[in-house]
């Protein structure tokens, strides 16, 4: 389906799978996710955050937190959550904004290495099919 519209409808989150997954303060982990389009207003207002200006990089964390609606039991996603996300967690999130807010899809073309067959893979995953998940 990726970014594109069928009828009126345009879709606007996507659902993901965190590779280790966010652990709270008491321990729990979250793997699964919601990341929304970002817009106009999302890209342009951590601009003027001093934490931004200070250090660019930080603009990922802003940007992240603004878009990641949900992950696992956390409904209020922000800077403290993504800074306390593992590396390979944030690189799976940034590959995945860029994905959707600048190709519209979050499927990657990729072939299995015995055959070359060529073939889509959802690289956001599907809730509940994680490696590893229980």
């Amino acid at each position: 389906m990726g970014g594109e519209t069928t009828g009126q409808t345009m879709r606007t989150e996507y659902p993901f799978v965190l590779p280790r997954g966010y652990v709270d303060a008491s321990g729990r982990v979250h793997r699964e996710g919601t990341m929304r389009l970002a817009t106009a207003r999302d890209e342009i207002a951590p601009q003027a955050d001093p934490r931004v200006q200070q250090n660019p990089a930080y603009l990922t964390i802003q940007l992240l937190s603004r878009t990641v609606t949900r992950l696992g039991a956390v409904t209020d996603v922000g800077t403290d959550t993504v800074e306390n996300l593992f590396a390979s967690d944030l690189a799976f999130l940034q590959d995945l904004y860029r994905r959707i807010n600048q190709e519209g899809r979050t499927e990657t073309e990729v072939s299995c290495p015995s055959c070359a067959h060529a073939f889509l893979v959802d690289v956001a995953g599907e809730a509940g099919e994680a490696a590893g998940e229980s």
